[in-house]
Order: structure tokens, then sequence, then C-alpha cells
């Protein structure tokens, strides 16, 4: 029996749990209106007829019956009436949004006024127990609940009042726009607008070109060039094409905001265009309100990119302050070299922007909407792929700089290229032939070839010159030397400490090549020292009587004159003894009989 007892309160317990559990939902559920009233619906309260004259329902002051909590975070929604705005719905009821509730009166509204007939003083409110009801001729416009006048901070009798008056004074103007009078006064105002707007055009048309022609000729006269001691900033000529370019722009900007105006006053003239004049006035406006309003809550990120950017730009001068004083040697760090200072900088400049540019990103206005992420990943996709070669002669230009292959001013050899170096960068190398020839080289393409420096160690040590000359067997070497010597003694440019000297490269079949080598330390002017050694090697051969010869004959030479140019042989020079002379026919006969030529006769 305590079993059976037990489990029979237990039962009941659950019971009357259940029991409490339906009670409440329907204490707290919306009640159903009475007849006077429609139903809302998911677009706000549905239109439905109702008596011609509704009866007023006694206010009653009873305690408002919590309605089901509205949804989060539900904008308030305007109703529009011919696009003005009368009155903002801020509270959802049941399943319908502000907006829904919004939306279907503004929809009804527009509706009733239809009827020419209509009288704005016909609007009235009916009051019920959980809202005030907005009817107009037998038609539900809209409720107004407890939680819309919560909402507003006001009672809901006052709040309906003035939804009422709202709407009311909307239909008066609505009827008095479309009367005879109004529509008349509204065209006349229209034909003297457009007179107005064609003045101001003819006008334009007729002055701006004598602006123009006036400013044409005020050149050379009231408008000068601009200088700063000799040097000329902007030349008259540019000036009157700017003040032209300004003039223009002036003209096209205030006709088309004469003309804009125009069209909004205009259209706001005539009832069944106002719409369009709101419509057309929040295409400008809208726009410029969502811009300010997003410069507005932007200004705390754009006071911290600010501040970033203020940090980095003295960060950065004093990078620059400390590389130049150790590019001038005032500040001297071990085993860093001066020509280092430069790039270096460049280097730390860019990673202090980089580091920079890090920090900020995300305070950046948009930096994270769908949009800036897509572009900057575009645009990171374009650089990897389009980026190869210039990140190959970056490396290079730092590869180069730090292994000290050469520095501005130099005179190099680059492959087949040879000349003095213009300028040095991260990408290219600017080098100048002895031709006048600007010829730009990629730093990837130095890497990938050899370069002959030949300015390092000129001014130390001396660059050695050297040429070679093939003298023959019958010259003695000792006179080769020292006419070889002597030449590079006669030449500008050559060194006499050290001392030139002359090398034996090689014994050929008919000469022997000497190689003449000789120090300078002016690298820059090795093509006119060549030249002028190699003139002075002709020189001093010629007065020596030694002859050159390189290439050596093939063909058979009158051997009673030498390849000495006459200017170089004493006065009365003879040939010597061996002669090549023309024979008789009849004695080269004798001498291929006999082998000897006969004896020539007497008489």
């Amino acid at each position: 029996m305590k079993g059976s007892s037990g489990s029979m309160t237990r039962r009941t317990a659950l019971a009357v749990a259940i029991a409490l559990f339906l009670v409440s939902l329907f204490a707290y559920a919306e009640p159903r209106p009475e007849t006077a009233a429609v139903p809302e619906t998911q677009g706000g309260p549905a239109p439905a007829k109702l008596s011609p004259k509704p009866a007023r329902a006694k206010p009653v002051h009873a305690k408002p019956v919590p309605a089901k909590p509205a949804r989060a975070n539900s904008a308030p929604a305007p109703v529009v009436f011919e696009g003005k705005t009368l009155f903002f719905v801020k509270e959802a009821v049941l399943s319908a949004t502000p907006e829904e509730r919004a939306r279907g009166t503004s929809e009804r509204l527009a509706k009733l006024v239809k009827d020419r007939s209509f009288d704005a003083d016909s609007i009235e409110v009916v009051e019920d127990e959980f809202a005030s009801i907005l009817v107009a001729e037998g038609t539900v416009l809209t409720r107004v609940y407890d939680r819309d006048a919560v909402a507003e901070g006001m009672s809901r009798q006052d709040l309906a009042a003035q939804w009422v008056e709202a709407i009311r004074t909307a239909i008066e103007e609505h009827n008095q726009a479309y009367t005879f009078r109004s529509l008349l006064f509204a065209a006349i105002y229209a034909v003297v607008a457009t007179g107005v707007l064609l003045l101001l055009l003819l006008l334009y048309r007729h002055q701006f070109p004598r602006l123009y022609a006036r400013i044409r000729n005020w050149s050379g006269s009231r408008i000068r060039p601009v200088k700063i001691g000799s040097l000329e900033l902007f030349h008259a000529a540019q000036i009157v094409r700017l003040l032209l370019a300004l003039a223009r722009g002036f003209r096209i900007l205030t006709t088309v905001v004469f003309a804009y105006v125009w069209l909004l006053y205009v259209l706001s003239l005539f009832p069944w265009t106002r719409g369009i004049t709101a419509a057309v006035i929040g295409y400008i406006l809208d726009p410029l309100k969502a811009f300010g309003a997003a410069v507005l809550a932007s200004l705390p990120d754009l006071f911290v990119l600010a501040v970033i950017a203020f940090i980095t730009r003295y960060v950065v001068k004093f990078a620059r302050f400390f590389f130049d004083a150790v590019e001038k040697g005032q500040v001297v760090l071990p085993g860093f070299y001066a020509d280092w200072a430069s790039p270096t900088y460049k280097i730390v400049r860019f990673f202090i922007l980089a580091f920079a540019f890090t920090v900020g990103f995300p305070y950046i206005p948009g930096s994270g909407s769908q949009a800036f992420k897509g572009v900057t990943i575009f645009l990171g996709i374009l650089f990897s792929l389009g980026s190869t070669s210039m990140v190959s002669n970056v490396m290079g230009g730092l590869s180069i700089t730090y292994m000290r292959a050469f520095k501005v001013g130099d005179r190099v050899r680059i492959g087949d290229t040879e000349g003095d170096v213009l300028d040095k960068s991260l990408l290219v190398t600017h080098v100048l032939t002895i031709k006048n020839e600007d010829i730009t080289i990629p730093n990837a393409m130095i890497m990938n070839s050899h370069v002959v420096n030949y300015s390092t160690r000129a001014k130390e040590e001396g660059l050695i010159l050297h040429t070679s000359v093939t003298i023959g067997y019958d010259a003695p070497w000792q006179t080769v030397h020292e006419l070889l010597l002597e030449a590079a003694r006669k030449t500008a440019c050559i060194l006499m400490e050290p001392k030139p000297f002359v090398l034996h490269t090689a014994l050929n079949d008919f000469y022997v090549t000497y190689e003449l080598n000789a120090y300078t330390d002016e690298p820059r002017e090795m093509a006119g020292t060549y030249s002028s050694l190699h003139r002075n090697i002709q020189d001093s051969f010629n007065e020596a009587g030694v002859e050159i010869m390189s290439p050596h004959y093939a063909q058979l030479r009158d051997g009673n004159r030498t390849a000495i140019p006459d200017a170089y042989l004493p006065p009365g020079h003879v040939p010597g003894a061996h002669r090549v002379v023309q024979v008789p026919e009849e004695q080269g006969k004798a001498v291929e009989n006999h082998g000897e030529p006969p004896e020539k006769t007497s008489g």
C-alpha cells in the first residue's frame, strides 16, 4: 500500500507540473483578438473591414501581459509614404519583424489614398486591451503595442496619437498636392526653373570662351614662369594649360550641379515624381552618409595608423642618419665597409616598413572584408608569378654589393662589355663603354658571368698593360727588349716604378713572340694608353732598323728593299748585294742546262 500510495503521489505531482506548464504557456501567449481587431500577419496588421463606425473601447489600465520576446538585433524600419518617412517601427511582434510591419503599413496607406474622396479625419484610434488600433474607414492601418511605447519612451496612447497625426498630415499634403491650383503653380515653377537653367547655360557658352582667350593672352604678361634662382620650375605655357584645365573643369562641374539641382527641383514639384526625387537624392546622399559613417567609425583605427606611421617615419630617419655616418666614416664598424652603408640602409628600411605594414594592416578600414582579402590575394598571385626575374635580379644585386665585385667609377669587363660603372642598383647595373654607350646589365646576368675589375688594385699596385710583337730570328733579342722598354718609357700613363719588363712568350717557325708588360695607375685611360704604346713601339723599331715581320711574308720578295719606311732610313741608303734581276731568255736556258749562267763577254 505504501508503494502504491508513493507512486500515486509522484503521478499527481507530475500531472500538476504539466498543468502549471500549460497554464503558463497560455498566460504568456498573445490573446486572441476580438471582432474589432484583425490578427497580425507576417507583414504587419492585415487589412480588415470593420463596422463603418467602430465603437470606442474604454481604455483598460490593466497591467500589460508580457509578449513573446522580440527578435534580437532588429533595426528600426521606416514607414514611408510617397518618399517621405512618417515614423519608425522599432519592435517585432510575434513572427513579424519591424521591416515587415512597416512595409505592410506603407502598402495599406498607399492603397487607401488612391480614393480621392478619402478624408484624413476619418482615421481613429481604437483601444484594445493589448494594443491601440489605427483604423481608417473600417480598414486597420497598424497597431501600437506596449513594447512600441516602451521603445519610444512614452505611453501607448500618446504614441498612437503621434502616429495618427503623422499619417493625417501626410494624407492632407497628398490631397493638397493633387489640386488644380497646386499642379498649376508646379508647372509655372518648373517652366521658370527651366528658363533659369537655360539662361545659365547660355551665359556659360558666351562667357567661358572669352575667359579662355583672356587666359591665353596673359601668357608672358600677367602669367610668368615660376623660378627659384636660375632654376625654372614651371614655364608660362604650363601655367596657362593648368589654368585652362581648371576653368574647363569648373565649367563642367557647375553645369552638372545646376542640371542636378534643376532635375531634383522639377521632380519635387509634381506629386507623381516626388518619390523619384527622393530616390535620386538617396543615390547621392546615401553613399556620402555611408562613407561619413564609415570614416567616423574608423577614426580610432586611423589614429592607431597615424601613430604607427609617425613612429615608423622617425625610426627610418634614425636608420638613415646612422648609415650616412657609416658611409662618411664618422662611425666605424669592424668588418663593415663604407660602401655597404647605402644598400644596407635600403634593406633595413624595407624590413622596417614591412614590419610597420604588418602591425598596421588589421587597422586599415575594410581590411577584414572579403573584397579586400580577395584583392590582396589576387595581387599576391600576380606579384609571385611576375616577379621571378625581379627577385633574381634583387638577390644578384645584393650578392654583388656584399661581394664587392666592383663599385661606381670602376673600369670593368662584364662578359663582352667593357666600360666604366655609372650606377649600381638592386636590379641592374649601368656601364658606359669607351664608345659612349650606356649599357644596362641585369644583376642576374652579372651573377652568371665573369667580372674583370681593372680598377681594384690599380692605385695601390698598378694595373699591368701588355701587348705582343713578333720579330724575326735575325734580330738580337737584347735589341728587341731595349726597343720595347724604350717605347714603354715614352708612353704617358705608364709607371716607371714598378719597371716595365719583357717576356719571351713563344718561339714560332718564322719569328719570336715578345710580350711587353708595363704598369699604369689610370685604368680608365686604357684605350688611349694602348694606342700610344703601339705608336711608340712602331717608332722605336723603325728608328732602329728592326723590321716587324708579323705576319711573315708568304711570297718571294725583292730583298733589295726592306719593309722599313723611307723616313727612317739614312740619306743615300743603298740596299745590300743580294738582288733579284730579270734574266734574258737565252741566259735562263743556259742556267737550266749547265747549272750556271754563261759569262758575259765584252763588247
